[in-house]
This record gives C-alpha cells, structure tokens and sequence, in this order.
C-alpha cells in the first residue's frame, strides 16, 4: 500500500507561528494548498492521503486559522494573510509550484502570483472566485457588508452554518464526514476567532476590486490551468468557473454535482485530475 508519512510542523514567519502540514518528496512536482473559509490545511487531509506518495504536498493554516496562531495586535485583512503566506513560501525555500486556490485561497493565492510571478508553475482552481460574474445574490450581499453591520456575519459563524457550506448542493450527503464541520467550528468559537471572520468578511470587497488586475496577470502569463468546480455552489456559481476561459482558454474544466466544499464528496473523480495535471504542469515546479 502506498500511505504518505504526512508531518505536522511549524515555522516562524514574522513573529506569526504558522502551522503546516507536508508531505512527499521534495524533488516531486510540489503543490500548495491553499484553504478556504471557515476551514484550515485539516480539509485537504485526505487530498494528501491520495497523492503524498508521489507529490510534494504543502497546506498552511492562515494566521487566525486552524492550529495557526491568532497573534495579539494582528490586523486581518487579506493583504495581511498573503504577506504571511508569501513569507511562509520563502521560509520553506518553494521557489516553483503548482497552486491550488479554493475560496479564500483565491484572493490570497492570486495576491502572491501577482507579487511573485516566477513562482507559479499552474494554478489549481477550485471553486476560487475571480470573476464578478461568479458571484451568486448571497455572495454579493456578503461583500457588501461593512462596520456596523456584525450582525449580518455572525449567523455564518454557527454550526448550523458551517454544516450547510459542506453539505449545501451536495448530491450525496451520505459521502460527507461530519469531522471537517465539526473541526471548523472548533476552531471558529476559540476567543477571539470570529472576531477575525468579522473583519475579514468586511475585508472581501478589496479582493473584488483587484479581480480585474488579476485577470490581467492570467491573460499575460496564461498558466497551465486546471478548474475543478461544485457547480451546485451557493456562493461561488458555476459561470465564474467557466469565466477562466475568457482569459485562458486553454484551461481544463470540469464541473461536478455537488457544492462548495466539492473534494468532500468527489475526492475520487477530482484527485485523478490533479495527479493527471500534476504529471504535466508540475514537470516545472520541482
């Protein structure tokens, strides 16, 4: 059987304790995952289970997430959580890599590959939203959102909530573990976490008013492109997967039955893609 030794380490980047997870050889097309909210690296534990033996696999917790610290004083903004992650790149030397860019993963994931262009060997995309018309009604009010309006954000920052974004569109909730929910919210009621959701939720409209540079930045440097999308998405609708193809046109979609959390439920159609792509874009990543 072919199970990865999967390490579970920390680094320091700026006085921010980040934790990771790692596996397979670093001589391996090497892939970045980049998570999503309100989860952390925990939601790509089975992604790495598939391809750890054969890939060079990274996940970080953002500051604030997961088993990351929620250092005192730490401004949150998205700028803020890619500075950390464009020092936690350079702290573990990845100088080349493919980057896997699901929800919030998109805004920090595209802020590091207009910073650091030679990085990026393909992106990754999965539901990752960089395109206006990606965003369904509920997406549009949740950017719209600003101080005062609290009450609006911490409904989402409910169990009940949180359960929804995993099980919400899936065709099969039977396929779905309890444990990624569950974990979340752990993380989500710890002091002072939701504070932190609050700010980034009045945050998102900056990643909105960089989507036109970021399409510039993949019509110039057109990457090997592979987009893995849950069309039944409530957030982040199926017209912003197909909107990639405006400005690369050779990008490889494929859209699932299910919803925003798609590795869940389709980890096994999803995974053979990646490890396909990987073999292919990744030559240039190691």
């Amino acid at each position: 059987m072919d199970v990865p030794n999967v390490a579970h380490r920390s680094v320091d980047v700026g006085g921010v304790r980040v934790f990771y997870r790692e596996a397979g050889p670093r001589d391996a097309p090497t892939l970045l995952l980049l998570h999503g909210f309100p989860s952390a690296s925990h939601q790509f534990a089975r992604l790495i289970d598939a391809l750890g033996t054969r890939y060079h696999l990274v996940a970080p917790d953002y500051p604030g997430f997961g088993n990351s610290e929620a250092p005192a004083g730490f401004g949150y903004s998205f700028d803020r959580l890619a500075d950390v992650v464009e020092g936690f790149v350079d702290a573990l030397g990845l100088d080349r890599f493919v980057l896997y860019a699901f929800d919030f993963g998109a805004p920090v994931g595209f802020r590091l590959a207009v910073r650091r262009p030679e990085w990026i060997a393909g992106l990754v995309v999965q539901n990752g939203n960089v395109y206006e018309e990606g965003l369904s009604a509920a997406a549009r009010g949740f950017v719209a959102l600003g101080p005062g309006e609290e009450d609006q954000v911490l409904p989402l920052l409910t169990l009940e909530a949180t359960r929804g974004q995993y099980e919400g569109g899936a065709s099969d909730p039977a396929a779905i573990a309890p444990d990624g929910w569950t974990l979340d919210q752990h993380f989500l009621d710890l002091p002072g976490r939701k504070e932190i959701q609050i700010a980034l939720a009045f945050d998102y409209k900056s990643n909105v008013a960089l989507y036109p540079e970021w399409q510039a930045w993949l019509r110039e440097h057109r990457p090997p492109t592979l987009i893995v999308w849950g069309r039944n998405d409530p957030f982040f609708v199926e017209e912003g997967a197909r909107a990639f193809l405006k400005d690369v046109p050779t990008a490889e979609l494929h859209l699932f039955d299910t919803g925003h959390f798609a590795l869940e439920e389709k980890l096994p159609q999803i995974a053979p893609l990646i490890a396909d792509f990987l073999e292919r874009a990744g030559k240039d990543s190691k």
